[in-house]
C-alpha cells in the first residue's frame, strides 16, 4: 500500500511538471556543470523580467534537475553570507529553492523541490531582509512566525513539516521568488498597510 501511495505521488508530480525547455537546458548545462550559475540582478532589464515571472513545477527525477540543484547550491555558497536562493535567481523559472536551516544543528543548507506553503500563522514578526538579486536594498518586513511546508526531494518523495522563526522567514522570502514577488515591490505594495503590534508572550489576565 505504501509503495502504491509513493507511486501515485510521483505520478502526480511528474504530470504537473512541464519538460524543461531548450533555453532552460542551455542555461543549466552552460560551462562547467559543477560550477556556480550567475545570479540574476534587477539592474539588468532582461534578468529583472525573469525574476518577475511565475515559476512552474519541475520533474524531480530529471537528471537536469539534479544538475540545477547542485549548481544553485554553488551559486549560494559563492555569495557573501547569502542564506537562501531560488531558481529564478539563476535564470530558471522553476520551483526549486535552497535554504539555510538555522533551526537545525550546524545550520545546514537544504534544497526543496516544488515547495508549497500550505499554512501560515496569523502571528507575524517584523525583521530585516535583503536580496541577492537586488543590490544595496534592505528593509523591514512582516512575515508569519510559523509555516507548514510541503515539498519533494530528488527521488520524488513528498514531505511535510512545520518551520518557525528566522528559517520560516527565509522560506517565505524564497517562495515569494517563485511567484515573481521581489521584496522591493513588496515594500511598495504594503506601504499603506497597518499592523497591530502584539506581545506574543503577554500573560492573559
Amino acid at each position: 500500500m505504501k509503495k502504491l501511495s509513493f507511486l501515485l505521488i510521483c505520478f502526480a508530480v511528474w504530470t504537473n511538471a512541464q519538460k524543461l525547455t531548450s533555453n532552460e537546458l542551455a542555461i543549466i548545462n552552460q560551462g562547467d556543470i559543477d560550477s556556480a550559475l550567475p545570479i540574476y540582478q534587477t539592474t539588468d532589464l532582461t534578468q529583472h523580467q525573469t525574476l518577475l515571472n511565475l515559476s512552474s513545477e519541475i520533474d524531480p527525477v530529471d537528471p537536469n534537475t539534479i544538475t540545477l540543484v547542485k549548481r544553485m547550491k554553488e551559486s549560494l555558497l559563492a555569495t557573501d553570507g547569502g542564506v537562501g536562493i531560488a531558481a529564478p535567481q539563476v535564470g530558471i523559472n522553476r520551483k526549486i529553492i535552497w535554504v539555510e536551516r538555522f533551526d537545525k544543528k550546524d545550520n545546514p543548507l537544504e534544497y526543496f523541490i516544488n515547495p508549497v506553503i500550505v499554512w501560515r500563522s496569523e502571528l507575524q514578526n517584523l525583521g530585516p531582509e535583503g536580496d541577492l538579486s537586488i543590490p544595496e536594498f534592505r528593509d523591514q518586513f512582516y512575515r508569519s512566525k510559523v509555516i507548514q511546508l510541503e515539498y519533494v526531494d530528488l527521488k520524488g518523495q513528498k514531505y511535510s513539516e512545520i518551520v518557525e522563526g528566522f528559517t520560516a522567514v527565509i522560506f517565505q522570502h524564497e517562495i515569494d521568488h517563485l511567484f515573481g514577488i521581489l521584496i522591493s515591490d513588496k515594500k511598495e505594495k504594503e506601504k499603506n498597510n497597518s499592523y497591530l503590534k502584539v506581545d506574543a508572550f503577554q500573560k492573559v489576565k
